[in-house]
């Protein structure tokens, strides 16, 4: 089985296809004529329900936010600490 290349979509593609969706064409053929993967079109409908927005950033939950600022200060906490260990190093040789 061949794996088929990564395709991206436009903001306006995914806003027609949710709207056909709406509009009450089945979601399977929906799915068939345009050969879409199922969890695309799921996320999009997902997306498009929660904040009307097809941007990961839009659509994350608090939870979501929290972890990534969380990841990043613990990021930028261990580069400090071993800024300061490499300091303490240079100046205990002095």
């Amino acid at each position: 089985m061949t794996k088929r290349p990564r395709r991206s979509y436009t903001k306006e593609f995914k806003d027609q296809i949710v709207q056909l969706h709406v509009s009450g064409k089945p979601r399977a053929e929906i799915i068939k004529e345009y050969e879409l993967t199922p969890s695309a079109f799921d996320k999009w409908v997902r997306q498009h329900q929660n904040s009307g927005s097809f941007e990961e950033k839009d659509n994350r939950t608090p939870e979501q936010e929290e972890l990534i600022r969380l990841r990043k200060e613990n990021q930028k906490l261990a580069m400090e600490n071993d800024i300061l260990k490499q300091a303490a190093l240079i100046m205990g040789r002095k």
